[in-house]
């Protein structure tokens, strides 16, 4: 039986159909409650996403019947959405294969017809759909001002630690220089003094060392 038969509509209808499609109906009609009551753009974006064969061939009669409704009764798309969606029954082809010992294994390729019935949303839900894109698009843009605020905000604090850090890092490497390489001041006096006397008593441990090796020589050679 067809569930719109007894059903009335006080907004314009467009419908679309397909018969014999090759698919079982209870695998369309799986696939049909995902749509049923959503808007037609709404149900479209399901189908596409919904992983089931099916999916495929009730999305194309969901876009026949939004160019039915488009082309023919001047309708668009955003004010449509699934009234009703239904499948019947079809055509059993029977078929068979062969199995071990002789026997055999029946098959049924069962068909389907679906029906998707579009209608216009009233006037009075129209105004509220409109009302609520818009407070959900104004809600939007006041979280995308909120995110970017706050993206400054922690831009801004990444880079005063960052300042912070670099500060420290060149204070350490001023102590640790002056730790290895201690400041250095003009020579006094008793230094110059000492490094004198330093290098006289090197210069006649020198002069003394070498007399000793030319006395040396000489015995060897008078021996």
């Amino acid at each position: 039986m067809n569930p719109g038969a007894t059903d009335t509509f006080t907004t314009p209808t467009v419908r679309a159909a397909a018969k014999y499609l090759h698919v079982s109906p209870y695998k369309v009609r799986q696939v049909l409650a995902l749509i049923r009551g959503l808007s037609a753009e709404d149900a479209g974006r399901t189908l596409q996403l919904c992983e089931k064969d099916a999916a495929g061939d009730v999305l194309k009669i969901l876009d026949s019947a939004i160019a039915n409704a488009e082309h023919n009764r001047q309708l668009p798309m955003d004010e449509l959405f699934v009234a009703r969606a239904y499948a019947d029954e079809g055509a059993t082809r029977k078929g068979g294969q062969a199995r071990a010992r002789g026997r055999y294994f029946r098959v049924r390729h069962r068909s389907s017809h679906v029906t998707i019935i579009l209608a216009r949303y009233t006037d009075d839900e129209l105004e509220e759909r409109r009302r609520r894109d818009e407070a959900s698009s104004a809600r939007g843009a006041g979280r995308g001002a909120t995110r970017r605020r706050a993206e400054r905000v922690r831009r801004s604090r990444a880079a005063q630690r960052a300042e912070a850090h670099d500060h420290e890092h060149d204070h350490d490497d001023e102590e640790l220089a002056e730790d290895i390489a201690p400041e250095v001041g003009p020579a006094g006096e008793e230094e110059i003094e000492a490094t004198l006397e330093r290098d006289e008593a090197l210069a006649d441990a020198d002069v003394a060392e070498a007399d000793n090796a030319a006395e040396d020589e000489d015995e060897e050679e008078s021996k």
